[in-house]
């Protein structure tokens, strides 16, 4: 049956593969992209410095307590992950990855090359640092070259704005979708395979079912069922996340979703210390500063908040910035029956904030307030960010479909926003409660303006680095920082507290109302770094602070 239904689509398959490159920008009249055919490509002029950005950190645990079984386990996994890797290479770039990495002479410029998937600087604006090459487009590889919005917008066929599938031209050049289980067949089908064996060693049942139906559904593009899956494990030492999850790499309109994977082992005496927070979120729903309508959905009281070391990136997850905590599964509806899961991963977050979070404190943030700075605030920042995302509304109030699809490009950046901010908000209820013992509400403050800075530095193309150029300014604007003479800042707690406030209440209203005008506005308006904030980002380049971490990694590394 496979083999008939891919001979069905196999005209469809081989133009998508001719005519399959990143989508062109927002423009209705731009023209098709061209070729990126890099022949013995150079750096160019200017990016030399840019090479030194991210710092090379050992990704390892202590595996001793695992069963043989779970070492085992753990290979697959990492075997399946690789499988990730490639696909999300296919999504983000049209290059062959080993073709294209060979043609790379210098070293260090083929291990930047291949931190940033492709030609374009991830953590700077997606700019191009190779020669011969096309700007990224915003539809990465998801959609026709040749498309315009405006095609897109006018056109009807199923899956159109699918999370599970690209776009492409049928023989007579209409749009189409197909079906990444189709388009991406082989690969699936070996990554699926992988799981189902790896099910076979795991120790624990509920992560055995979990792996059976993540792997049906890569198969089959259903996602649901293992999400809810994935939502009853409570148990298990050991845990991946893997598939088509977030729907970054689409910055055109943020319905695709791209591969990645995370192979993690929980901290089990971290996660016991988390686990009380989640009863918290039906009552910090209840006291969000908006008003009663957008706040009436009630989020799921069966979330759990765990503490992981991550052993193995893949794919988007490992692609430029990298992820220091999950909140997931993505699908509201199982976010509304289920609430999600909250992974922090903790020895990767450890590494950012000795590496990154010191050495910016000391030297934009105030001598007195820099023993504010610390890494139980940043550890609570981060855990509080991905709670946050609980909280608020996942539907519009008035008719205009899911926030997701309502704001389009922008709701990624705007989630991403209203989950810092919730997440102060939580900070501040919780110590007023006395369910948070450590640290003093100017301690989450000011660590949270030094992280400020620090996810600044990931650039305009990242939705985290939209978020934090609107919530800069907007602090700057209500009074809760100043910068003194000599180029420090200094936290006004007072007045962060009324402008935490009173963002949340924006934040909340524009995704209710499915604002897509208001919210392009407000990035338009307010995401961007202006001339002193762009001066003091460079003092951290000149003292040799790196902008992010980057992982060697692997079975070789763990002793598997």
């Amino acid at each position: 049956m496979k083999t008939v239904k891919l001979t069905k689509i196999a005209a469809v398959i081989l133009l998508a593969t001719a005519t399959l490159s990143a989508c062109n920008n927002t423009s209705e009249t731009s023209p098709t992209k061209q070729e990126n055919q890099v022949s013995q490509p150079e750096l160019l002029s200017g990016f030399e410095q840019r090479l030194n950005i991210y710092k090379e950190v050992t990704l390892t645990a202590d595996l001793s307590h695992l069963s043989a079984n779970q070492k085992q386990m753990l290979k697959l996994l990492i075997d399946a992950s690789k499988i990730m890797d490639d696909l999300f290479w296919q999504q983000a770039f049209s290059q062959d990855k080993k073709s294209f990495l060979a043609s790379i002479s210098d070293e260090k410029v083929r291990r930047f090359a291949e931190i940033n998937y492709g030609p374009w600087d991830r953590l700077n604006g997606d700019k191009v640092f190779l020669s011969k090459t096309a700007p990224k487009a915003h539809g990465a590889e998801f959609y026709p070259a040749d498309m315009t919005k405006a095609e897109f917008e006018q056109s009807e066929f199923n899956d159109k704005k699918g999370l599970y599938s690209i776009v492409s031209r049928d023989g007579e050049g209409k749009l189409v979708s197909i079906p990444f289980s189709e388009i991406y067949h082989d690969q699936m089908d070996r990554a699926a395979a992988i799981l189902d064996e790896a099910a076979k060693f795991a120790d624990d049942k509920e992560f055995a079912n979990y792996l059976t139906m993540r792997a049906q559904a890569l198969r089959t593009d259903e996602y649901q069922a293992s999400d809810f899956a994935w939502m009853d494990m409570k148990n298990n030492p050991i845990d991946v996340v893997i598939g088509p999850i977030e729907s970054y790499e689409d910055q055109l309109y943020g319905y695709r979703a791209a591969f990645e994977s995370y192979v993690l082992i929980k901290d089990l005496a971290w996660s016991d210390k988390l686990a009380k927070y989640a009863q918290f979120l039906p009552e910090l729903q209840k006291g969000l500063p908006v008003a009663k309508k957008y706040k009436a959905e009630v989020p799921g009281s069966d979330a759990d908040l765990n503490a992981y070391d991550v052993i193995y990136y893949a794919g988007h997850s490992n692609a430029g910035s990298k992820t220091i905590a999950i909140n997931l599964p993505n699908d509201e509806e199982v976010q509304l029956k289920k609430g999600t899961r909250r992974l922090q991963l903790k020895n990767a977050m450890r590494a950012k904030f000795d590496a990154i979070m010191l050495p910016i404190a000391d030297t934009l943030i105030v001598p007195e307030q820099r023993k504010n700075v610390t890494f139980t605030g940043f550890f609570a920042n981060t855990m509080f960010h991905e709670v946050a995302h609980g909280l608020g509304i996942k539907n519009t109030l008035n008719g205009k479909g899911p926030v997701r699809q309502a704001l389009k490009e922008h709701a990624s950046a705007l989630e991403e926003g209203k989950a810092d901010i919730l997440g102060l908000y939580m900070i501040r209820q919780l110590l007023n409660k006395g369910a948070i013992t450590e640290g003093t509400l100017k301690d989450y403050y000011t660590t949270f303006m030094a992280g400020i800075f620090r996810s600044i530095r990931f650039g305009a193309s990242s939705a985290h680095g939209k978020a934090n150029m609107v919530r800069f300014n907007y602090f700057q604007e209500k009074g809760a920082f100043s910068r003194n003479e000599q180029g420090l800042y200094s936290i006004n707690v007072e007045k962060m507290t009324a402008a935490i406030d009173s963002l949340s209440e924006l934040i909340l209203t524009l995704q209710g109302n499915g604002d897509y005008q208001g919210v392009d506005n407000l990035v338009k308006e307010s995401g961007v770094i202006g001339e002193t904030l762009a001066a003091d980002l460079a003092r951290l380049e000149t003292a040799n602070i790196p902008v992010d971490i980057v992982f060697k990694q692997g079975k070789e590394v763990l002793g598997l």
